[in-house]
C-alpha cells in the first residue's frame, strides 16, 4: 500500500475532529503561504473535556501515520480557549467559540485553499 500524502493525513485529521463533534471544522491548505506547516485544521470545541477527548484521538491517530507532536500550546491559563497542536505538516487548532470568533483564523489565512473533506 502506498504511503499517505500529507494532504490525505490532513483530511483524515479533519474528519477525526468532525466525527469527534468538533463544530464547523475547516481544513486549509496554507503550504503556499508559509514555510513552517502545510495545513491548518480548525475546529470549535465545547469544553476542556471535549478538547481533551479530541487531543486523545489525535494522539491515537499519529501512532500509525508517521506523525509526531512537536508542540502543544494553550492560549489561555485554563486551556479552554485555544489549544494548538503542531504535528509538523498539520497544525490543529481546537478553539472555543469565543476564541475562534475573536482570532478568526479563516479570515487571517483567507489566501489559503479550503479543502472539502466531508
Amino acid at each position: 500500500m502506498a504511503a499517505k500524502t500529507n494532504e490525505q493525513k490532513a483530511i483524515e485529521i479533519a474528519k477525526l475532529m468532525d466525527d469527534g463533534k468538533g463544530k464547523d471544522t475547516v481544513l486549509l491548505d496554507i503550504s503556499e503561504l508559509n514555510s513552517w506547516t502545510d495545513y491548518f485544521v480548525i475546529t470549535t470545541v465545547s469544553s476542556s473535556t471535549h478538547w481533551q477527548g479530541l487531543y486523545k484521538q489525535i494522539k491515537e491517530y499519529i501512532k500509525d501515520n508517521d506523525l509526531e507532536i512537536h508542540l502543544t500550546h494553550k492560549k489561555s491559563p485554563d486551556g479552554d480557549d485555544w489549544n494548538l497542536i503542531d504535528l509538523g505538516v498539520v497544525v490543529v487548532h481546537l478553539m472555543s467559540a469565543q476564541a475562534r470568533e475573536f482570532y478568526d483564523l479563516e479570515k487571517l489565512w483567507h489566501a489559503g485553499r479550503t479543502i472539502e473533506f466531508k
